[in-house]
């Protein structure tokens, strides 16, 4: 049992164990800086005209830069097509929107994570029911997802969480017993592997962010990617302003394609290229220091970074996007927010939970997002499933309010050292 009414404790006026700052995630080198002095040579910051443009491809598709990202995007994860866009939000919009999702259709999506993930079928009309996660990977629960399928479901948008890859095997098969589309989010997985295969790769679409706090970054971005040329092409209809562009090229299916700019320029592409090149090397540092601070951190019973998958004959490769920590308070015989609040003190930088339920947000308590509580109350929705109660999905619940913690500094560019400061914080809490 821990006792902080040691002296010798920061939080109790000592000197902190740990005065240096940590570094932020910053990747950006040589290599970025000539390719943004590439785009800035060239004089074309961006290529993009929302027009139908077939004897000038770029104008509608975007310019080199882009294009080369998407095609060596494709490359890396052995993906057919890819389609940047300026953000994954923006992605995950798209992705609604290129799947015909609207009024009357139900998505299951994660509690347990960015809102932009249940916003993205609200915004189309449709209704996000959200399913509970499994504890030690943060991702959705298969048998969850399955209760709560019904004649509306029309999609699961997965989120491979903290970069742990979802059960793609038992996902893949509700979704085929059901008839339902999958979108992956990828934002904190790039580089994750299920099964040897890369994770975006399984369902219909999969988002990749390049948002600065990512894995790679270009300060915003993203790369949706499909095995489905239809879809690419209705990604790339929403991405830039479709609706100007069917009449002229002669495209049926309109549904959904409405006049948004979610366009990449040229220097988020090319800063974005040199990323991609960087991402492995980046994976197997970001590795290596977890693997350096789980190990030292098994000496502690009431810590536990979270398992990830643990079926058997299951390979899959987590890459760690940050590193969420099991708390147990019975184990440690404090509360979390004074163990939080003790190792803080002594210079480490921990936070406590993670994404509250999102289902707890005023959108969905009061079931208004517009003018007349629509699209809640619109006649189609009436009979949806409005799962938004407390205790609807419990795993959620329990790792945010009461045991998870979250280190997102066991990354590039620390070191070991780094990693040793912070289990020597947690040494000298516990020994106090």
């Amino acid at each position: 049992m821990i006792n902080l009414n040691s002296k010798n404790l920061a939080i109790n006026g000592a000197a902190p164990l740990r005065t240096k700052n940590w570094k932020d995630n910053f990747t950006i080198q040589e290599a970025e800086k000539k390719a943004v002095l590439r785009v800035l040579d060239s004089g074309y910051l961006s290529l993009f005209e929302g027009s139908h443009t077939p004897d000038y491809p770029f104008k509608f598709t975007g310019g080199p830069e882009v294009m080369a990202l998407e095609e060596e995007w494709c490359r890396f994860y052995n993906i057919k097509y890819s389609v940047s866009m300026n953000s994954a939000t923006s992605g995950l919009f798209a992705s609604i929107g290129a799947l015909e999702i609207g009024f009357g259709d139900e998505v299951i999506v994660s509690p347990f994570t960015m809102t932009a993930c249940a916003m993205a079928p609200l915004i189309y009309g449709a209704i996000p029911v959200f399913a509970d996660i499994e504890i030690e990977t943060g991702c959705l629960e298969p048998s969850s997802i399955e209760r709560l399928v019904t004649k509306k479901t029309k999609a699961i948008l997965i989120v491979h969480q903290f970069g742990f890859p979802a059960n793609m095997d038992e996902i893949m098969k509700i979704a085929k017993k059901y008839d339902l589309k999958v979108i992956e989010d990828c934002a904190q997985a790039h580089g994750a592997t299920y099964k040897n295969k890369y994770v975006g790769t399984f369902g219909d679409i999969g988002i990749f962010s390049l948002n600065v706090n990512k894995t790679i970054q270009s300060g915003e971005g993203a790369v949706c990617v499909t095995s489905n040329k239809e879809l690419e092409y209705r990604l790339q209809l929403i991405r830039n302003h479709g609706e100007a562009v069917v009449g002229p090229a002669k495209y049926e299916n309109i549904t959904n394609i409405a006049g948004f700019n979610y366009r990449m320029t040229e220097v988020t592409a090319a800063i974005a290229r040199e990323q991609l090149k960087k991402l492995n090397d980046l994976n197997d540092y970001r590795l290596e220091l977890v693997a350096v601070f789980r190990d030292k951190l098994a000496q502690f019973d009431f810590l536990r970074v979270l398992k990830g998958r643990t079926e058997k004959n299951i390979d899959t490769n987590p890459t760690f996007y940050v590193v969420p920590i099991r708390f147990f308070r019975n184990k440690a015989g404090i509360s979390r927010e004074k163990f939080v609040e003790a190792i803080n003190a002594d210079g480490a930088l921990f936070s406590q939970g993670y994404t509250k339920p999102l289902y707890y947000q005023p959108v969905y308590q009061k079931k208004r997002l517009f003018k007349n509580g629509y699209p809640f109350s619109a006649k189609e929705n009436i009979d949806s499933n409005f799962n938004y109660f407390e205790g609807s999905c419990p795993n959620a619940e329990t790792l945010h309010f009461e045991q998870i913690i979250i280190n997102e500094h066991i990354r590039p560019p620390q070191n070991k050292e780094d990693i040793n400061d912070l289990i020597n914080i947690i040494e000298k809490i516990c020994l106090n």
